[in-house]
């Protein structure tokens, strides 16, 4: 499928390219310790634009979203992301399609405008629209609540999100705001 031109990807335009963060922050529930814990990364992300996609009356614009994180000093990444970024721009509404290899989908939707420079995005279990799906043992150990993810593009070109996703350690009895946050450059 061609590329479209920029100007159909609405705020999605910016984040175009392949792109680089070594400023990551995770904090999430750490199995082997058994408390809150703080992970420093780097990453690289890659969002190749494509669309349109008709839905009847819908067109669809959008990126196709890769990304691996690494710990610092390894080489293997420890989480990686598949899946797409969206705009539709007769509804003024960003999608954001992710799945993780942990058996675990979200759909995270949002409003925008063709000019938005700050993008959220939210989702929430049990939700048909913008909802999260877990396999069984994930759903079991650690049901996911919600999930929300901003994303600001900066004047100087790089871009920056902060995402939480909310889940349950059942084991522990405790509620989790898994955070993540980077500032991507563009280097292709």
């Amino acid at each position: 499928m061609p590329a479209p031109d920029p100007k159909d990807l609405g705020p999605l335009a910016a984040l175009a390219g392949t792109w680089e963060g070594d400023q990551g922050l995770d904090i999430s529930y750490h199995h082997a310790e058994g408390e809150i814990g703080e992970t420093k990364y780097r990453e690289k992300v890659e969002l190749k634009p494509f669309g349109p996609v008709d839905n009847g009356r819908q067109q669809l614009f959008g990126l196709d979203y890769r990304m691996a994180a690494y710990k610092e000093g390894e080489d293997e990444p420890f989480h990686t992301e598949v899946g797409y970024w969206l705009w539709d721009p007769k509804a003024g509404q960003i999608i954001r399609c992710v799945m993780v290899p942990r058996g675990q989908v979200v759909l995270a939707t949002g409003p925008a405008s063709a000019d938005s420079k700050e993008i959220t995005v939210t989702a929430e279990w049990g939700s048909n629209t913008h909802g999260i799906l877990s396999n069984e043992y994930v759903n079991e150990m650690a049901r996911t609540s919600k999930h929300t993810c901003t994303t600001t593009v900066h004047d100087d070109g790089s871009w920056s999100y902060n995402e939480c996703t909310t889940y349950e350690v059942k084991s522990k009895g405790m509620t989790v705001d898994h955070t993540d946050r980077n500032t991507l450059r563009k280097v292709g």
